[in-house]
């Protein structure tokens, strides 16, 4: 038998465990979606089945087991949100591909203190501004080899390729489009017809947090290097004319945005869909006097198999509300609503925080988010403000490789041990849990009220 078969197996009797162990506490239907979520992730976390493929099983699983029908299911396949995403990838393309990332590094690299800590700093902040413009896969894979170089010491290498590491976890939360788990939210608020957060809003709102995340971790990973020399290059590589046009396009793209966000009580903003201006900014790469991007040549990466991974997501939400589940599990959290809400925010920071630790935040969030709203229904409490917290501690995983691909990525380079993640991802995950809980509490009430 085959390694891919045996993982199949493996995942088919976990979800049958789960299927039976469920029966007495819920109904069949309930019970099949447990079983078919706990299927989806094993498959997810083993790789057995392309990720493309197991996140388009829903679509044919869902019906079969009499969960939700395939209209209703494949719909969420066509989540605007999906297109905002494409449309953000497509520009994040035009940024790798005419090298722009590179001089962006150059430059923030020279903002910082010429000693290994100043290049600790410099890497996290690098990492977190392209994470939120590329996939934090992405990031990590380009800067990979600049942290290796920087120094041949492996205590310092080791820190450097944790900042770019959690540099890009951190950055993936300063816009609505840096990472899957936002989308999810996006996609969870338009579902039950909640109020959007505009992208200019969200980054008001993240993006203090972000900095401040970024200089505790500077500290943390440089503390006892002030004195380590860096060997960091004084080089600063001119504007290319492909990146020109780019940034460009981005400054305009930024300035739209910004015009099109409300600001309450002085501006109401432009009303147009943020997901179809992402989208048209994304398609004027391919336009005659940007050529910037040619389908043929760049259709390769485009990561369609994600966009499949949010549809996934999206039909895991509706069916968690469409046949109960989520109210019942909400129901069994209810003594967490006797508590005061700084400590409801507390709890939901740290359940989130760890658990996306040994497991998909897509497939989290997917789950969680649809308890987390009917919990806050229950007990009167503020469904946005728990699920935006929710939301960003999926993104808030710095402990162990199989967390997050920055993580594993990092660690694939043979300088990190996993005791040294473990040792600094443990501080990183509390001081987030609290930044976090501070934000929400006293900054982002007041801004989703």
């Amino acid at each position: 038998m085959s390694s891919e078969a045996r993982k199949i197996l493996i995942a088919v009797a976990a979800a049958l465990a789960m299927f039976g162990a469920s029966l007495g506490m819920l109904n069949h239907v309930q019970a099949a979606l447990l079983g078919s979520i706990v299927f989806l992730v094993a498959l997810w976390s083993n790789e057995a089945l392309p990720m493309a493929v197991v996140s388009l099983l829903p679509i044919v699983m869902f019906p079969a087991f009499g969960i939700t029908d395939t209209k209703t299911t494949a719909l969420n396949y066509a989540n605007p949100i999906v297109y905002l995403f494409f449309g953000g990838f497509l520009l994040a393309i035009a940024v790798e591909k005419s090298g722009l990332h590179r001089w962006m590094a150059h430059h923030l690299l020279s903002l910082f203190p010429k000693s290994a800590k100043g290049v600790i700093f410099a890497l996290a902040f690098t990492s977190a501004l392209l994470s939120s413009l590329l996939s934090n896969t992405t990031t990590t894979l380009l800067l990979l080899s600049m942290g290796l170089f920087l120094s041949n010491k492996p205590n310092v290498q080791m820190r450097y390729l944790l900042a770019i590491a959690y540099g890009a976890s951190t950055g993936g939360i300063i816009t609505p489009i840096g990472t899957a788990p936002n989308l999810i939210f996006l996609g969870i608020l338009g579902e039950h017809s909640l109020p959007a957060i505009p992208f200019v809003q969200w980054v008001i709102m993240v993006a203090p947090l972000a900095v401040l995340m970024l200089l505790v971790m500077g500290w943390v990973l440089g503390f006892g290097l002030e004195d380590e020399p860096s060997h960091a290059s004084e080089s600063h590589p001119p504007l290319t004319l492909p990146q020109k046009k780019v940034l460009s396009l981005l400054g305009i793209l930024m300035g739209l945005l910004f015009l099109n966000a409300p600001i309450k009580p002085w501006w109401d903003g432009l009303g147009l869909a943020e997901e179809g201006i992402m989208l048209a900014f994304g398609l004027l790469l391919f336009l005659p006097g940007f050529n910037l991007l040619e389908w043929n040549e760049d259709k390769g990466k485009i990561p369609f198999r994600i966009m499949f991974l949010f549809g996934a997501g999206f039909a895991i939400a509706k069916a968690f509300s469409e046949t109960g589940l989520a109210d019942v599990t909400a129901q069994s959290l209810g003594v967490l609503g006797e508590l005061a809400p700084w400590m409801i925010l507390l709890a939901v920071a740290t359940l989130i925080t760890f658990t996306t630790e040994i497991t998909s935040n897509t497939a989290l969030i997917s789950v969680m988010l649809p308890v987390i709203y009917a919990f806050a229904l229950q007990n009167h409490l503020d469904p946005i403000l728990l699920m935006m917290t929710a939301t960003v501690c999926a993104s808030y995983a710095f402990m162990l490789p199989i967390a997050t691909p920055p993580n594993a990525i990092v660690m694939s380079s043979g300088v990190i041990r996993v005791k040294d993640m473990v040792r600094y991802g443990f501080i990183l995950n509390l001081a987030g849990i609290g930044l976090i809980v501070l934000f929400a509490h006293f900054l982002w009430r007041h801004f989703l009220g």
